[in-house]
């Protein structure tokens, strides 16, 4: 039986190297992130001079406009993740070759390299700041590169034609085991009178997938003298530019408003259900939304919750993404407004699994199935 690689290349603008990699997705496990592995061929020139050749994991943070870049200014972190000399290869190297390695050399010949970087837990997810249509440049957020250069050293600065860069992306999938279901329940008082208001939001579920339609269950009892005028639920994408101290910010990225069933009046309950589906596609003009980091120009999605083993965890470089429902009553202008929060997660469901999810634009169940190609004989180069 012959199944197909699906391979990626890309070679240095002189032709003397030439990267393959299996894919351009490594997962981030919590425990363990999957180690980046690949195949080098070395051109017979350079294999004759015994040209020494690097390979470096570069994780790129940009913090800043690239246009803002004046008078010396930069606002960007190029961090150093892995670095090994690959060619001549080192005597004390402990090295055991992939099946894909094993393939990739045995149809590339005998200028293949194999290779592989491991990446620490704690570096940042791929994650990309969504620009004005005003801007232009480098959108800030986090990449990493796969970087393959010519040189007398790992410090040495590298040359363009003999450098090989191809960007990959840190991602993580949804946990096989969820957390519980959430529940909130807050109340508000009145000073001048009797009675209070209370709220109690429940969500289906912790964890939801992208394109998921998100079921907001609300329940009020108005025990006040007050009189509930209006209803509003939102869904809160949280931003934490970790470097910064006040770094924080918040983006409503999809919401619905409701005056159905109000006013409610003193000693009435309501019980409603409301249903949000947060997307990129509703979002295009919002600037600052965090998207899932892209290796490519192409269509992404919102970014997906960063999931951390610890909260000492958070590398000083990265940008923590959250999701909560925020949940308002109007009361009217003396009477206020009560807000309950409830976090969720949203993140991809892992390749191979059929979750059951709710589409934005359907009502019906619709199946999921993301499966990755089983590579063995051949190789397809993209």
């Amino acid at each position: 039986m012959v199944v197909n690689f699906k391979v990626f290349k890309k070679s240095s603008p002189n032709g003397k190297l030439t990267l393959y990699v299996g894919k351009r997705d490594y997962v981030d496990h919590i425990s363990a992130v999957e180690p980046i592995d690949g195949v080098l061929v070395l051109d017979d020139e350079y294999a004759r001079e015994k040209r020494k050749i690097f390979g470096q994991i570069v994780c790129s943070f940009r913090y800043g406009r690239e246009e803002d870049e004046v008078m010396g200014l930069n606002f960007q972190k190029e961090l150093y993740l892995a670095s090994e000399q690959l060619y001549p290869v080192p005597e004390k190297r402990d090295f055991t070759p992939t099946k894909l390695q094993e393939r990739l050399i045995k149809k590339l010949g005998g200028n293949g390299i194999p290779f592989t970087f491991n990446l620490q837990p704690s570096a940042p997810a791929s994650v990309s700041l969504q620009q004005g249509h005003d801007e232009a440049g480098e959108p800030c957020g986090v990449q990493y590169f796969i970087k393959i250069f010519a040189g007398e050293s790992e410090t040495d600065r590298t040359h363009r034609r003999s450098t090989v860069t191809l960007g990959i992306r840190k991602v993580q999938y949804a946990p096989s085991k969820t957390g519980a279901q959430p529940c909130t329940i807050v109340r508000k008082d009145f000073m001048l009178s009797p009675g209070e208001l209370e709220l109690e939001v429940t969500l289906d579920k912790q964890l939801y997938f992208h394109g998921e339609r998100i079921a907001v269950n609300c329940c009020i009892r108005n025990n006040s003298n007050k009189v509930v005028k209006k209803i509003k639920a939102m869904v809160q994408q949280g931003v934490d530019v970790v470097l910064f101290q006040n770094g924080q910010y918040r983006n409503t990225v999809a919401s619905i408003e409701t005056s159905e069933g109000c006013p409610i009046q003193p000693g009435s309950s309501v019980q409603k259900v409301m249903y949000l589906s947060p997307c990129l596609a509703s979002n295009k003009d919002r600037k600052g939304i965090a998207l899932d980091g892209q290796v490519k120009k192409e269509d992404t999605n919102l970014a997906s919750t960063t999931l951390l083993a610890a909260p000492e965890q958070r590398d000083a470089f990265g940008i923590i993404v959250s999701y909560a429902i925020k949940v308002k009553l109007f009361l009217g202008a003396l009477g206020g407004e009560l807000a309950a929060e409830l976090p969720f997660v949203l993140m991809h469901p892992k390749p191979g699994t059929k979750p059951k999810i709710f589409h934005a634009d359907s009502q019906a169940d619709v199946e999921c199935f993301r499966q990755d190609t089983i590579d063995q004989d051949s190789v397809d180069c993209y």
